[in-house]
């Protein structure tokens, strides 16, 4: 895991002034890579194109919504931080949403953008840190591989 790589946003909404209102305030704010799409079909095969730290999606889209934007980028990338933003009408159908999409946050739209910075801030910190203990659980696993062969010589060579 390189820290020294930038956090990758990806942004999903299906209005073009959204995307260009966050991306530019992101671009001022931070050093992340946006990535922004206004078709959720583009967005799904980013996830397939190497890691994302946030995926962030309009609810309601035509053609696939954001839950099912953010249901598919769980099976893809699990370790991503899935965040939603809801228009105030769409925020009951967002809650009882949480846990079917893992959602890490929801915001209403209007967002406010600082609360928006703190919210994908939080959220690649989380992946970060998923990540880190996934690659932890794997050196685990081969060290413990490595004790249990090193303990099979040991006992044929006492026996």
């Amino acid at each position: 895991m390189s820290e020294t790589k930038a956090p990758r946003i990806l942004l999903v909404d299906d209005e073009e002034m959204v995307l260009t209102s966050i991306r530019a305030y992101l671009s001022l704010e931070t050093e992340y890579e946006i990535l922004a799409h206004t078709q959720p079909e583009d967005a799904l095969r980013r996830l397939d194109e190497g890691p994302i730290d946030v995926v962030v999606t309009d609810y309601l889209m035509p053609r696939v919504t954001g839950l099912q934007l953010l249901a598919e980028a769980k099976k893809k990338q699990p370790e991503a931080a899935r965040v939603l933003l809801t228009g105030h009408a769409d925020k009951q159908s967002a809650i009882q949403a949480i846990n079917d999409v893992g959602l890490y946050q929801y915001l209403e739209k209007p967002w406010d953008n600082a609360q928006l910075l703190l919210v994908i801030n939080g959220a690649i910190e989380r992946t970060r840190l998923l990540r880190g203990l996934a690659e932890k659980v794997e050196e685990l696993d081969a060290a413990h591989g490595q004790l249990k062969e090193a303990q099979r010589r040991l006992i044929r060579a006492f026996l």
